[in-house]
């Protein structure tokens, strides 16, 4: 059983941000330092990406390792209460995600995810993927 009142879990809740998250602050403004233009979190696309890259026909989701299970992550915990309830909705948030990835696949957009845990580690290696996707699809697409 929660801890909490309807009320402060309510209020604790609506503390959760979907938009304009500290990793996805910290990947927007590398990008922007790195002279990538953007646009953010295009309703028009399939699973609204955090950053739009048109140029390079790519998208970039930061993706929070406790909500969207990130494998082998120590953030991506199982609560221990409710357990049946955090598994459904776990399970619906990667089978969603896999859908949205896939139609923008089908769409020919350029999809990476960048995990919470990755931001500090790997965010260097965010140009190139961009880079290099952008360079090989124009090439392929130029043959």
């Amino acid at each position: 059983m929660d801890t909490l009142t309807p009320e402060q879990r309510s209020a604790t809740m609506s503390r959760i941000r979907s938009k304009n998250t500290k990793p996805e602050m910290v990947v927007r403004r590398h990008l922007h330092a790195l002279g990538f233009r953007y646009r953010l979190h295009d309703s028009k696309l399939p699973g609204h990406p955090d950053i739009v890259l048109p140029k390079w026909r790519t998208v970039v989701f930061v993706n929070g390792c406790f909500w969207h299970r990130h494998e082998g992550c120590k953030i991506a915990t199982m609560p221990k209460s409710n357990v049946e309830f955090w598994a459904a909705k776990f399970q619906r948030n990667v089978a969603r995600d896999a859908r949205n990835q896939a139609a923008l696949k089908a769409a020919g957009w350029k999809v990476i995810v960048i995990w919470e845990c990755e931001v500090k580690k790997h965010l260097h290696l965010l140009a190139h993927k961009i880079k290099f996707s952008g360079c090989h699809e124009n090439a392929s697409k130029q043959a």
